[in-house]
Parts: structure tokens; sequence; C-alpha cells
């Protein structure tokens, strides 16, 4: 899928020249995913890719081959710990997070980077990652998590008040305001992400996006996320099973919630997301829907027992 974006198409050479970035890489047994994204970028655009499987697939002898790429043995403690790597390594001006299993053009990184240079105020900008079928995924970016929030999210009230619930799914080319945003294609100064501590390592996989949004927003800067820049984006086409990725989903929720709010905030937040989840769960189960049953299981059990063992 093509993407527009707002500078001309003639002035688009100027900006790459001009901006200085490295493309973060974090993989984990993705060798063919990495490998494809590679070769869709110029030879000599500059990319670290942080192995988290410790060269089990090849990734070393991958990256090799290609010039202007770094090869890191990542730390295999989830992907803040990765990505952190990868940036605190970089001696470039801009550092830009990508997942093996989205598609952005250079152009579109690019634009990413040039944004983000040019306005000191922005601590952060991403694209918007849409799915196969082209719809735009929801969890581009989000807010803060509330009460309130959870609840428009259990009872699939955020289909009518797009801006009310957890996650957002922006509307392609329309403006919106959001607290954080997705790490599946961000742009930052490496300056700033090393002067607000990086992403919150405690966080295995998961909310260590909301958590760096929390940072931005007590710097006194914001976010913004690229609404006319498309990224096509797989969707779980790295990593680990759904089911086992849905329970880290709900166990990192609830830590950032009981590391930033209240008790009782805490507990409301996972009676309501409980509740939402658990008719579903039943109702794939009446339809024979045993996989979607599992998966909406696996992140109720990630609210209450935590997270997998690894």
């Amino acid at each position: 899928m093509s993407a527009s974006t707002d500078r001309p198409h003639d002035t688009e050479p100027a900006v790459r020249a001009a901006v200085d970035y490295e493309v973060v890489l974090v993989a984990y047994r993705s060798a063919a995913l990495v490998t494809a994204l590679l070769e869709s970028f110029p030879a000599g655009l500059p990319v670290v890719v942080v192995d988290n499987a410790h060269g089990v697939d090849g990734l070393a002898a991958v990256c090799a081959a290609r010039p202007a790429t770094r090869y890191l043995d990542g730390p295999g403690a989830g992907f803040a710990a990765g990505a952190n790597l990868g940036a605190r390594t970089s001696t470039h001006h801009v550092v830009l997070f990508v997942n093996p299993d989205s598609s952005p053009t250079v152009d579109q990184l690019d634009t990413l980077a040039a944004d983000v240079t040019a306005d000191a105020g922005l601590g952060a900008v991403s694209a918007t990652t849409v799915l196969p079928g082209g719809s735009v995924e929801i969890g581009v970016g989000g807010w803060e998590p509330s009460v309130r929030r959870a609840l428009v999210h259990a009872v699939g009230a955020h289909k009518f008040f797009p801006t009310a619930g957890l996650w957002a799914r922006p509307v392609p080319g329309r403006p919106i305001s959001l607290d954080w945003l997705s790490g599946a294609c961000m742009a930052v100064r490496r300056e700033t992400f090393a002067a607000l501590g990086g992403f919150d390592e405690r966080y295995f996989v998961y909310n260590e996006d909301v958590a760096f949004g929390r940072s931005v927003r007590e710097a006194g800067m914001r976010s913004a996320v690229r609404t006319d820049l498309l990224v096509p984006h797989r969707g779980g086409g790295s990593g680990e099973g759904k089911a086992r990725m849905l329970q880290l989903r709900g166990a990192s929720l609830v830590r950032y919630v009981r590391l930033h709010h209240s008790a009782a905030t805490a507990l409301g937040i996972r009676i309501a997301l409980s509740a939402g989840y658990g008719p579903r769960w039943l109702l794939c189960r009446v339809a024979g829907r045993t996989g979607q049953a599992t998966e909406h299981a696996a992140y109720v059990k990630g609210l209450w027992a935590g997270a997998p063992d690894r």
C-alpha cells in the first residue's frame, strides 16, 4: 500500500540527505522478515539488528552481507531491552524503531526522521500501521489507562466513540491527539531517548511504549502520529504464540497501571476488561471458535495471574 506525505515529492531527496538516522530492528526468530525488510531498503541506509534469539536463525550472516548494517547479540530480555541496546550504541542523531513485520518505505522513514529533527517539542513521532487487508490496526497509539476508558473498550463502545477507549485506531489523514505511540514505526532523537531513560525494561513486551509516552509528557514534550503515512504491518508476524503474547499483554497493562495509578484504579481496570472479555470467551466457545476463545482466556489470565513462565 502506498502512502502520501505532506511534503512535495521533489523535496524528498533533500530531506533524506539532511537527516541523520539509524533504523533499529529488534528481532526474535524472524530472519525471513528481517531479510525481506533489509532488501527493501537502500544499501547505504544505516540499520542495527538486535537479535534476541542469539543467532539461532542466521541473522548475523544476513547483516554481515549488507553494507551499513550492524548486528548485535541481544539481551534476550524482551523488546524494551533490545531497543535500548540498539539506541544506546547508535551514533546517529535520530533512531527509528521499526518492527521486523512492518514494511515502511525509505521515504516514510525520512519523513518521520525529518519531523522529529525539526521540532524540539516533539518527543516522538510515528507512522500509522495498517493490517494486510488495508484497515488501520487498533493500538497505533492510545491514551493513559483509566477505569472509564477500560469500560468503554470492554463493552465495545470504542467503535462508536473512537477517542474514548484505551487504544486508538486513527482515520487515515485525520489528525488525532494521543498520549503514547506504538513502537512499530517510531522516530525519536537519540539524545532525547537517552535523556528520558529509553524504554522501561521492566516490561518484557507491551506497555513499554505507554510508559515512554508518559515520560515524554512529563518532560513537557508531545507525541504525534502521522495519519497520512500508512505502513503495512503483519501484526503478530514475529515473536511467540499469540495466546502467550496476549497473556503478556494483559500482564504488562496491569504492571503499568499498578506502577502509575492507585490500587483501586488497577482493580477497576482488571474487573472492567475481564467483564468484557469473559462473554467474548463464552460466545467463541459456543460458536466453536476455540482459537479465539483461547486467546481471550489468555488475556484475562494475564490480567490476574501475570506473565507466563519464560
